[in-house]
This record gives structure tokens, C-alpha cells and sequence, in this order.
């Protein structure tokens, strides 16, 4: 989260330097989101910003920095709209699907306007240095939460206890991923109704005689978008 986010929610304003900077950064995850981390630099997000390099360079000294800014802003508010609201959810599996239901919502958005988590693994895969540690900080960081839900839905006795959870969790991850290339890549109608098929897949192979039902949702609010 950055700063200024933080000043706002403890009720005063932010510094204004940290407010130029949260506006920054903002400004440089829009870019990013277009044209991937690699496309950044300090006289793309000044042009944009309406500053002059100076002005930018300033707040993040080297366009590294700004790159692993713009990782941490992206991962502060994946945790605001995915995980934090999964968590008002009952513990078990009516909180994994609300991690699943978030990450799919914000899945929809991302495929007109690109994933950094995606595209940042795919510009940074064989490239070792501080932003692609931050990219991996961050996705290990979700992943960690994704399998611990799946845990916690096996100790609530939700799902089977002797069901590999490892594996689980990498077969979700793979439906996001899966998601990703056929709806943003190929243009495939359907493909975020055959995501929420595939989860509901899995949980069917896996599901205990004590699992809670999962609530029916509109289809118009399952489906959350039409893929053009």
C-alpha cells in the first residue's frame, strides 16, 4: 500500500511528496499494466505525469526502483481486492471460494488491461535482479495464502484430508493462468465461465459429505464479463 493510501486511511493527509510519489507510481502501473515492466522508464512516466525526469528520477533514483515500486503497488492492491475481503468469509472452504471468486473478478479486468504477475514473469523468468525477486516475493507471497486456504479447508474437514494440497493449489493457479492466454491471447468466448467450471472441478473431485454449498450466484455475476 502506498503512503499516501495509508495517510488516507488513518485520516490525515500525506506528505506531499508522498503524495507526488503515490501519484507516480500510480501513473507508472497504468503503463505497465499496457506494455509490461521492461516498457518502463523514468521519461515514458514523466511525459505521462506531466513532470520532468528530474522531477521523477527524484523520487526513485533508477528506473530499477521504480519497477519494484510498481510491483509493490500492484501486489498491495491485488491483497486489498482479493485476499483481505476473502478473509471476512468462514474459515474453510467458503473463504477459499471467496479467494477464488475475488481473483476472478479482478482476473476479468486484467484481460483488457494485462496482469502484471503474467506479464512480469514472462519479461522476467531468466533475468535475475531485484525486480524479479520482488515479482517472485509477491506471487509466492499469494501462492502461500492460496495453499493455506486449501489446508484450512481440509483441517474444517470441508475437503479430504489425504488430497494433496499442494497440488490443488497448482491446479487453481493454472486455471487463472490458463485464463489468461485464452481470453487476453486467443480471444476465446467462454473462457471465464469454463475457469469457474474447472474450479468447481476440482472442489467436486476433493469435497467432503460436511462441505458447506457454495451460494448460488446469478449467472450474469458468474460470468462478470463477455470476452469481445
Amino acid at each position: 500500500m502506498t503512503a499516501s493510501l495509508a495517510s488516507a486511511k488513518a485520516g490525515r493527509p500525506a506528505p506531499k511528496g508522498q503524495q507526488t510519489k503515490a501519484v507516480i507510481v500510480d501513473a507508472a502501473l497504468a503503463l505497465a499494466a499496457q506494455i509490461g515492466l521492461e516498457g518502463l522508464s523514468i521519461g515514458a512516466v514523466a511525459e505521462i505525469t506531466k513532470m520532468s525526469k528530474s522531477g521523477v528520477f527524484a523520487h526513485f533514483g533508477s528506473r530499477e526502483e521504480l519497477q519494484i515500486s510498481v510491483v509493490r503497488e500492484y501486489h498491495a492492491r491485488f491483497e486489498q481486492e482479493v485476499f483481505f475481503p476473502a478473509l471476512k468469509s468462514p474459515r474453510g472452504l467458503p473463504r477459499l471460494r471467496a479467494m477464488f471468486a475475488n481473483w476472478m473478478k479482478r482476473t476479468s479486468t486484467e484481460i483488457d488491461s494485462g496482469c502484471i504477475y503474467i506479464s512480469g514473469a514472462s519479461e522476467f523468468d531468466d533475468r535475475p535482479g531485484p525486480v524479479r525477486d520482488a515479482l517472485v516475493e509477491s506471487v509466492s507471497i499469494w501462492q502461500a495464502a492460496v495453499l493455506r486456504a486449501i489446508q484450512q479447508s481440509q483441517s474444517e474437514g470441508h475437503l479430504q484430508a489425504d488430497a494433496d494440497a499442494r497440488q490443488i493449489a497448482f491446479e487453481v493457479h493454472g486455471l487463472i493462468l490458463a485464463l489468461h492466454y485464452e481470453a487476453r491471447f486467443l480471444r476465446v468466448p467462454g473462457s471465464i465461465d469454463r475457469a469457474n467450471t474447472g474450479f468447481d472441478n476440482i472442489l467436486a473431485r476433493i469435497a467432503t459429505a460436511d462441505a458447506p454449498p457454495a451460494a448460488v450466484a446469478p449467472k450474469a455475476a458468474r460470468r462478470l464479463k463477455t470476452v469481445r
